[in-house]
């Protein structure tokens, strides 16, 4: 009946999209909705690409789509197959985001200098998402996994409807009174409308008050919201903001023992380099201390000692050698050696040498020196000889 229905053949649906979804494939799967219901509705690859698209569909967008309604066997329901979609405007929900993600920005809660670090190594992480579900699982698992020893306090929030936004701040009140080192805020993937608490003003507020650093874990790796631009650190799924907060354990002890081994090489080389500095201080100050220049100057004493002496020796030999010389020299001018050949020497009596008769006068006393001793003598007379 679906199939031979000639109105249902090209029919036109206006509404917001929802829980759009791009195949593998190449198909798209979305919802159509408005404020009296909604219809599920696909794209095939082949008419997408003949030109029955020229945009990429988002969350929240207000389309027309026309084509065939359908039913789909496997599920028993029925189901648009969308031949043509062209935008019709933002979807209500859309348009509150933009609208509150300008006014944020404006006021400046999504400045970098107001987000905190994430710790490098925490002992408490608490978590704000619901209690059942695969978040909560997978933030334990990957945090356990990461760090047997972490300590993990769990708020057990709301994350959907209409109480989830009251719920979801005052999770991180309490975990903030807790004390915990870090917080993670999230849940799970789904529509616009079920993330839409993350995209509330209150639970914003919340995040960027909070003076515990928070990792906002909305949604799959595609959704983004309005706590991830508060928030101090996004992470695309819950299981990577566990790992974004929680420290690998035995990465840690591997480093410490490796920083350990570093260290002590490092003290060994430094301890060996000053004992190679104390042996050179110490052969420096032992030839810099005064005992060591008192035995060098003992020793350059004796060196000068040894010095003085032979030349002091050779200096005497010297002389004697000239004395020597001196007395050969005096003996051939020596008076004895005269007096042996039978002469005689004659001094006054002041013992000065008489050399001519006027040296004295009659009756002077003189001395007259021969060979084997003195003869005193007064002087007579004395006459003078003709040496013609």
């Amino acid at each position: 009946m679906f199939t031979q229905d000639f109105l249902l053949r090209s029919v036109t649906i206006k509404g917001e999209v929802s829980n759009c979804k791009y195949h593998s494939s190449g198909h798209i799967y979305f919802t159509l909705k408005d404020a009296g219901g909604a219809i599920s509705c696909v794209m095939f690859r082949s008419d997408a690409e003949r030109g029955g698209l020229r945009f990429r569909m988002k969350e929240g967008q207000q389309v027309k789509a026309t084509g065939s309604v359908t039913v789909y066997e496997r599920d028993g329901k029925y189901q648009l197959y969308a031949r043509e979609i062209e935008l019709d405007g933002a979807g209500t929900l859309y348009e509150k985001y933009e609208e509150l993600k300008k006014k944020l920005l404006e006021q400046g809660m999504f400045a970098e200098e107001y987000k905190q670090p994430i710790p490098a190594f925490i002992r408490t992480l608490g978590v704000v998402t619901a209690p059942t579900g695969a978040a909560v699982r997978d933030i334990i698992n990957v945090a356990t996994r990461r760090n047997p020893h972490i300590q993990i306090i769990l708020y057990p929030a709301i994350v959907q409807g209409d109480q989830a936004a009251e719920s979801i701040v005052r999770g991180i009140e309490t975990l903030a009174q807790q004390q915990v080192d870090v917080i993670i805020v999230g849940r799970g993937g789904g529509s616009i409308e079920d993330l839409w608490a993350f995209n509330e003003e209150i639970v914003a507020q919340a995040i960027f008050d909070c003076p515990i650093p928070i990792i906002s874990a909305v949604g799959h790796e595609t959704d983004t919201t309005i706590a991830d631009y508060v928030s101090d650190r996004r992470a695309p799924t819950p299981s990577a903001a566990a790992e974004l907060a929680v420290f690998e354990y035995e990465r840690f002890v591997q480093d410490l023992e490796d920083y350990s081994a570093i260290l002590y090489k490092n003290m060994d080389k430094k301890i060996s380099g000053y004992r190679h500095r104390i042996e050179r201080f110490s052969e420096t100050l032992r030839l810099l201390s005064p005992a060591g220049k008192i035995k060098e100057q003992y020793l350059r004493m004796d060196q000068y000692e040894d010095t003085l002496k032979a030349l002091m020796d050779r200096r005497i030999v010297s002389l004697r050698h000239r004395l020597d010389i001196d007395i050969e020299k005096l003996k051939g001018l020596s008076p004895l050696d005269r007096l042996k050949g039978g002469y005689s020497y004659t001094t006054d009596a002041g013992g000065k040498n008489v050399r001519s008769t006027g040296d004295v006068s009659e009756g002077d006393r003189i001395e007259v020196y021969v060979t084997d001793g003195v003869i005193d003598a007064t002087v007579t007379g004395s006459r003078l000889i003709d040496r013609n």
